[in-house]
């Protein structure tokens, strides 16, 4: 390697910090230093690849580190020169795969610290930046812990509060916010519910703490992280601190949130920031305490035949339960039963929709020459297909040359500083979602053709299965015969045509379970006036 190195001189430079609060000058002092060791050493710098404000626990949204490994690729470069392995990856993950992906490309890595790279170095910084990280995780913890037991607030937002300007950790009442909240408490307490208060005020167009419309989770939280409104410590003027701890994903770089025990979090008292009464605030605690059901894990998973797979034609979202009625379970959106921001009112009878369904697939499957044609149609298309694949396969390759070179335009731009942080986040994640899509059209043009034929056994046993539907209502959804029907039907969506047409259900089925050699979608559509012909989405059935 060090023999390479020597004859081989063209070197790159990668520079980094890791916060907007350093010196944006950081990246350009450390370059400067290996700029001095090039010349020292006989190397010809040809390229300086930097990445500012961006931490080393991840390699996730490093541009500059990412055009870096582009480059060497195409043989740019011979070294890459920094300031020390740190620079590269915190990560031992990360700082391994950096160094051995550049040693098979035969590309060695120097530092000023610790001069050129091998096996060791990367084992030993590796561990060194890890328990860095972890380090300096714990120190972070202990000073917001300080700032808490100092009456401040440790950082987040939350409904009703917004922060001091020029003072950290101090918060001040938004004192139209505060009123909402009250409101929802006192609501709460007179007996309205959660889903009830949420549409009332989206109806009034009160904006909510996030997203567009207020739902019922936002008012209910959870009871495990002690969040959403009715459960938030903050309002009775108690300041809950170490709720839940993040860990980056190692497959995405995204932050995720892990709840810790109840044991670990802090409490201090902040009265100063109460906004509902003592006595509202114990009285909505009792009336939730009162109305609390079993945990969402501890329900049942699939309590009706068509569980999770009915949606609504109005909006898309699924349908819920809405109500029972002499011995009937009716069904809603739950968009609408939610926020109250869908048009469809409707409720529905889910005992006539189970026979509908099932009645739809008996009639299907009484006539195997249907599935018989597609099977055939589909066969005669992918024939077409065939002879057509070679010139998709020329265009979808251009597609993709087109779009590296984009990336690797955007990538240069960055390096040279002539695009942001936020100009790449804008433009180059929708380029490498695109790169990624025309990339898995070109595997799948590349497969051989597979024909499909149709297995008359899986018809004749799903044909018997379904004339006996007394059998699939009465195991319900745990039952054989109802796993198997389940295994048909991938999504039923009731909707209508127009105002003159009768409700419809669209029957989209799993054909794939009935052929051999492939696995397929196909739809099976009904008209029904069972369900209704009211007209439009609204009124009552």
């Amino acid at each position: 390697m060090q023999e390479a190195m020597t004859k081989s001189r063209r070197a790159v430079i990668y520079a980094r910090f890791s916060t907007d609060k350093q010196n944006e000058k950081s990246t350009e002092d450390q370059a400067a230093l290996c700029r001095d060791y090039a010349q020292k050493n006989g190397f010809k710098v040809v390229e300086v690849y930097a990445d500012k404000a961006k931490s080393g626990a991840s390699v996730f949204g490093r541009y500059g580190l990412e055009g870096l490994l582009a480059d060497a690729k195409h043989g740019s470069f011979d070294v890459v020169l920094a300031e020390s392995i740190d620079r590269l990856s915190r990560d031992q993950e990360d700082l391994a795969r950096i160094y051995k992906r550049l040693r098979y490309i035969g590309v060695a890595i120097v530092t000023l610290s610790e001069g050129e790279v091998n096996e060791l170095h990367i084992g030993l910084k590796g561990t060194m930046g890890a328990l860095y990280l972890k380090d300096l995780a714990d120190k972070t913890r202990r000073g917001l812990s300080g700032v808490v037991r100092d009456g401040r607030h440790a950082g987040g937002k939350a409904y009703g509060y917004r922060a001091v300007p020029g003072k950290r950790g101090e918060l001040e009442i938004v004192e139209h916010e505060a009123e909402i909240v009250r409101e929802i408490f006192t609501q709460y307490v007179s007996g309205k519910t959660p889903r009830e208060i949420a549409k009332a005020l989206n109806a009034l167009l009160v904006l909510p703490p996030r997203g567009r419309y207020w739902t019922a989770s936002t008012i209910n939280g959870s009871r495990e992280r002690r969040n959403g409104i009715l459960l938030n410590d903050l309002y009775n003027g108690v300041t809950v601190w170490n709720r839940q701890s993040f860990m980056k994903d190692p497959d995405t770089g995204k932050r995720v949130s892990r709840p810790n025990p109840q044991s670990e979090w802090l409490y201090q008292d902040t009265p100063e920031r109460r906004i509902v009464p003592d006595s509202l605030w114990h009285a909505a605690q009792a009336k939730k305490a009162a109305r609390g059901g079993p945990r969402p894990h501890e329900k049942r998973k699939h309590k009706y035949l068509l569980s999770g797979l009915i949606k609504c034609g109005c909006c898309g979202a699924g349908m819920t339960v809405h109500d029972t009625r002499n011995g009937r379970v009716r069904l809603r959106c739950a968009r609408w039963d939610q926020t109250g921001a869908c048009g469809n009112r409707d409720a529905y009878d889910m005992r006539i929709i189970e026979r509908l369904v099932v009645d739809a697939l008996r009639s299907e499957f009484s006539k195997p020459e249907m599935t018989a044609d597609f099977v055939k149609g589909y066969n005669e298309r992918l024939r077409r297909q065939t002879t057509d694949s070679s010139s998709r396969r020329a265009k979808t390759e251009r597609g993709l040359a087109e779009i590296r070179a984009s990336i690797e335009r955007w990538q240069k731009l960055y390096v040279a500083g002539h695009a942001t942080d936020a100009e790449m986040t804008t433009n180059v994640p929708p380029l490498r979602e695109k790169m990624a899509s025309l990339e898995a059209e070109l595997a799948t043009i590349e497969k051989p053709p597979t024909f499909i034929e149709l297995h008359p056994q899986a018809m004749a046993a799903y044909r018997a299965m379904l004339n006996n539907l007394p059998a699939i209502l009465a195991h319900g959804s745990d039952g054989g015969p109802a796993k198997t029907l389940r295994k048909l039907v991938s999504a039923i969506t009731i909707k209508r045509s127009d105002e003159q047409q009768p409700m419809r259900l669209e029957i989209r089925g799993k054909i794939a379970e009935l052929l051999t050699a492939a696995k397929l979608q196909g739809v099976i559509t009904m008209q029904s006036t069972a369900l209704g012909d009211n007209g439009g989405c609204g009124g009552w059935i």
